[in-house]
């Protein structure tokens, strides 16, 4: 990701430089378009790193094993009940066997294990596993 960033942002450079060179003219001191789009470049430059720079420290504060589960959870923005949707499905449980435990419909436990998905950034049951063991829930 930080590679494409930086590839994005030299992109932008030379194009802005491009744009500068086929206007280029001593008499004209003009240059405030070109400088507002060289600028704003720069700011999405910054912002695409920063935004990984905080993706990557949600990450690493979910793998540290001595942050407590209920801290986690916060960090994922997961509910107590997607949890226990998502220990039952560490157990191996269906969905109808989960939804029986728990007293629920069977379409409230797919909602709360599509929103884990969504949460764990996952497309599958066994991801959504290894990832919550990564991140020390299970």
């Amino acid at each position: 990701m930080k590679s494409l960033i930086i590839k994005f942002g030299l992109l932008a450079t030379l194009l802005m430089v491009l744009i500068e060179l086929s206007n280029y003219s001593v008499f004209t001191a003009n240059h405030y378009r070109e400088f507002l789009i060289v600028l704003s470049a720069l700011a999405l430059v910054i912002f695409g790193y920063l935004l990984k720079n905080q993706v990557n420290t949600r990450s690493s504060l979910l793998k540290r094993k001595q942050l407590p589960d209920d801290e986690k959870l916060a960090l994922l923005q997961m509910s107590k009940r997607e949890f226990e949707v998502l220990a039952k499905i560490a157990e191996g449980k269906s969905n109808s066997e989960i939804a029986d435990l728990l007293f629920v419909s069977e379409n409230t436990i797919k909602t709360h294990v599509s929103n884990i998905f969504s949460k764990l950034n996952v497309k599958r049951r066994t991801e959504a596993i290894k990832q919550a063991k990564e991140y020390g829930l299970l």
